[in-house]
């Protein structure tokens, strides 16, 4: 898989990109990284990105044509993703979607906003990953990336741990436990020390769907569905 992700600060994804797994990734040749610096796609002296907003108002606009003239260099194939606190919100049905594309591209906004030219003209979907405002799009942009590298087969050394994740089946994870088997006077529950595995999912189970239904209800009622 290829994964560009466009931005006004490249340095930003140096240590995360090759760090735990998605470094471990590279290593494999599961997935290669191109990071994009948007200023490289300027005409002027200042290297300028961004302009006041039509209309008046606080804040700058990044303007269209830095991000226009990355996409004409780059010709990416697959889905071009506008980071966005207007965008959908990721989940791991997403992340899915994304893992089985042979390629992916980030774009990462900044200041007041992203001229909508770029939405319209440019991206091919608006994503948040939660109804809060970054500095930026490249924290959320880290985000995608993680989720979506960790599904690539192989790059997880024990894909059932992957599989055992919250969301991975619709519900929140069950508690996890290791040793010692008590610590300050609380222990872990003796199913799990039981060596009974029937019991040991069928708890997991059951915690899972408790947690669900008391966290997050709207999973749970997505789940029954």
């Amino acid at each position: 898989m290829k994964i560009n992700v466009v931005t006004i600060f490249p340095e930003f994804f140096q240590v995360p990109l090759s760090t735990s797994i998605p470094g471990r990734a590279v290593t494999a040749g599961l997935v290669s990284y191109r990071v994009v610096d948007l200023r490289d796609f300027t005409h002027d002296r200042h290297r300028t990105v961004d302009d006041e907003p039509y209309g008046g108002g606080a804040g700058m606009v990044m303007k269209p044509e830095p991000f226009f003239e990355a996409i004409d260099d780059l010709e990416p194939k697959g889905p071009i993703v506008l980071l966005s606190p207007r965008g959908r919100l990721f989940d791991h049905d997403t992340a899915v979607r994304y893992a089985v594309q042979p390629e992916l591209t980030l774009l990462c906004g900044h200041y007041k906003g992203v001229d909508e030219r770029v939405a319209d003209g440019v991206a091919t979907e608006e994503l948040s990953v939660g109804d809060y405002v970054l500095s930026g799009g490249e924290p959320a942009a880290l985000v995608v990336v993680d989720a979506v590298v960790r599904l690539l087969p192989g790059a997880m050394s024990d894909h059932e741990s992957a599989a055992e994740d919250s969301f991975y089946d619709g519900l929140l994870a069950p508690a996890a436990y290791t040793r010692p088997a008590e610590y300050r006077g609380r222990e872990v529950p003796e199913v799990l020390r039981s060596g009974d595995h029937g019991r040991i999912a069928a708890w997991r189970r059951r915690e899972a769907e408790r947690l669900t239904k008391e966290r997050r209800p709207e999973l749970w009622e997505r789940e029954g569905d």
